[in-house]
């Protein structure tokens, strides 16, 4: 039996998920969670073989989430089934040891199947990603990343330093950076332009 703990912000989709799951006869849907950070906790406790996780979620993204099982040095392995088909996600999971990356649209069939797949050790992603992100490349540090989230989020300069203790000059030479990176006019473009490419 193939136990998971599913993480889902979107509770119609959770539900269906999970009915669909269930049906399987190989497969317990041990856990249902609306973020990541309750997913983490059941992950912890529950030490399931599996954790199918959304990328954008209140609390821990599904990247988040997939760094912070990775710490745990647990057998969990992740596999993240999202609607975002781009190629800077893919290559942020798989560098956060990710073993399954599919997308919503694919049949319930072919779900079960890849996590099957990846419960045997394998791996699962989408074939089309798979090669747009062959040659995708990551410009921004991580730095840069959270920097410019919070920006694309409202935050301002002082803010920004307050929350990751740093002074307001390196807040903006991070920013600066990620502009001139990304090929962006300010800081709202490079936001834009960081999330359409999945490189946040």
């Amino acid at each position: 039996m193939i136990r998971l703990v599913l993480a889902e912000d979107q509770a119609l989709v959770r539900g269906a998920l999970a009915a669909l799951l269930g049906l399987e006869p190989d497969i317990q849907v041990v856990a249902a969670c609306a973020d990541g950070d309750s997913a983490l906790a059941e992950v912890r406790r529950l030490q399931p073989d599996l954790l199918v996780t959304d990328i954008e979620m209140p609390g821990r993204t599904g990247l988040e989430l997939a760094e912070a099982v990775r710490g745990l040095a647990l057998a969990t392995r992740v596999v993240i089934v999202t609607t975002f088909a781009r190629a800077g996600y893919l290559r942020r999971a798989l560098d956060a040891g990710v073993r399954g990356y599919l997308l919503k649209d694919a049949p319930a069939e072919e779900l079960a199947e890849a996590l099957r797949q990846v419960h045997r050790g394998g791996r699962a992603i989408d074939p089309q990603l798979a090669v747009a992100a062959w040659d995708e490349v990551d410009p921004l540090s991580e730095r840069e990343r959270q920097v410019l989230r919070l920006a694309g989020e409202g935050a301002k300069s002082a803010d920004i330093a307050t929350q990751l203790g740093l002074s307001q000059g390196t807040v903006r030479n991070y920013l600066s950076e990620a502009i001139g990176k990304l090929g962006a006019a300010n800081r709202i473009e490079a936001y834009r332009l960081a999330r359409q490419r999945g490189l946040l």
